[in-house]
C-alpha cells in the first residue's frame, strides 16, 4: 500500500465520531495498539495512518503504540512512558489467536506494573474485516473477475489461530456472495498459499485472487503474494472499518474495568 492509499483511507468515509463509552468527567484507559513490527519501511507508515484514524473517530483518547519487535517504539517502552497509576488497554493489531496473543502480551502486562493494563481480543475474525477484504479486492479494478480467492494469513502452530482463519474465510466468503475462500499461509501452517491455489484449481477454478489478511505490508504478505497466481489485493491497511474496528475491541474491554481501576484481561 502506498502512501497515497494509506492517506485516503484514513480520511475516507466522512469525519464520523465514535463515541468514548466512558463518561466526560473520566478519563479513558489508554489505548495502546500492539503491532508484529517489520523490517518494511511502508508497514510502519500504514499502522501510523490507521491509528491517526482511531484518533480522529475518537477525539481526546489517548492512543499510544507499541512493537512486538523490530520497530521503535517496542511494546514494554510505551508501557514505561505511561503515567504511573494510569489505565491502559492493549488493543492487538493481531487478526488471530496465536502465541503473541496467549504468552507475549499478557507477559509485557505483567512486567508493568506502573498501570493497571487490560488485554482486548486480536482483531479477527470479525465481519468489519470481511468488509475491508472485498474492498481491496475491489480496488484491484478486476472486482469481479475471480471465482475464487486465497487468504493468505502469516499462519501459527496454535490450533486456535487456524480456526480464526477458517472463520474469517467464512465471513469472506459471504460477503463476496458465496465465492469460495480457502486460507493460505506464510508460515508454520498448511496449506501454503501454493498448495491452497492448487486445492482450489482441483476443484475446477481458474481465476483465483489473492485476499491479503496481514494488517500492513511486510515479510509475510510479499512472500504471499510471490505465491499468488494472478490477481492480487493489498492488505488491509488505514481502511476507516479497521478504525472502527480497533475501537471496538477497545470498548470491549474497556467494558470490563472494575471499580478499582483494574482492567480484567480478555484471554481468548
Amino acid at each position: 500500500m502506498t502512501r497515497t492509499q494509506a492517506s485516503r483511507d484514513s480520511t475516507s468515509h466522512g469525519s464520523t465520531h465514535d463515541d468514548s463509552p466512558f463518561p466526560a468527567s473520566a478519563a479513558p484507559p489508554t489505548l495502546v495498539a500492539v503491532a508484529h513490527g517489520s523490517r518494511e519501511p511502508e508497514a510502519l507508515r500504514t499502522v501510523t495512518a490507521l491509528l491517526a484514524a482511531v484518533r480522529a473517530r475518537r477525539p481526546g483518547l489517548r492512543v499510544e503504540l507499541g512493537h512486538i519487535e523490530l520497530n521503535a517504539p517496542l511494546l514494554g517502552d510505551t508501557l514505561a512512558a505511561l503515567p504511573r497509576g494510569g489505565r491502559a488497554i492493549l488493543v492487538p493489531l493481531l487478526l488471530g489467536r496465536g502465541y503473541h496473543v496467549r504468552q507475549d502480551l499478557p507477559d509485557a502486562m505483567a512486567a508493568a506494573p506502573r498501570q493497571a493494563t487490560g488485554l482486548a481480543a486480536p482483531l479477527g475474525p470479525h465481519p468489519l474485516l470481511a468488509e475491508v477484504l472485498r474492498d481491496r479486492l475491489r480496488e484491484t479494478g478486476r472486482g469481479s473477475a475471480f471465482d475464487a480467492v486465497v487468504l493468505a494469513a502469516a499462519g501459527s502452530r496454535d490450533p486456535d489461530s487456524a480456526v480464526d482463519a477458517n472463520r474469517m474465510a467464512a465471513l469472506l466468503s459471504a460477503r463476496l456472495g458465496g465465492v469460495p475462500v480457502l486460507p493460505g499461509y506464510a508460515s508454520a501452517a498448511s496449506p501454503t498459499v501454493g498448495e491452497a491455489v492448487a486445492r482450489l484449481r482441483e476443484r475446477g477454478h481458474r481465476r483465483i485472487a489473492l485476499a491479503s489478511y496481514f494488517t500492513a505490508p511486510g515479510l509475510f504478505a510479499a512472500r504471499c503474494t510471490r505465491e499468488a497466481p494472478g490477481l492480487t489485493a493489498a492488505p488491509l491497511g488505514a481502511h476507516p472499518a479497521l478504525a472502527r474496528l480497533v475501537l471496538h475491541r477497545y470498548d470491549e474491554a474497556a467494558s470490563s474495568v472494575r471499580g478499582d481501576g483494574l482492567a480484567v484481561a480478555q484471554r481468548h
